[in-house]
């Protein structure tokens, strides 16, 4: 059982950092120091928002589990 849940863990994480660098290949530096003030007021559609939800649902997803794993193990 403690195997498995490490395993699942890991396998969480990646798919948590992978799910974020798709999120941000779209942006460049620019965006990220305050040189593309126009990404602030943009409303997200298609993929990217769809991108967006799949991230906070795995953070959800990661940070119960952690929770979780503390708790019970």
């Amino acid at each position: 059982m403690e195997t498995a849940f490490y395993i699942a863990m890991i396998l969480l994480s990646i798919l948590l950092m992978v799910v974020i660098l798709l999120q941000a290949k779209a942006s460049g530096f620019s965006g990220a120091f305050g040189g593309d003030t126009s990404a602030i007021y943009r409303t997200r559609r298609g993929l990217e928002r769809t991108l967006f939800q799949l991230t906070i649902g795995v953070a959800a997803i990661f940070v119960i589990l952690s929770i979780l794993g503390q708790w019970l193990l």
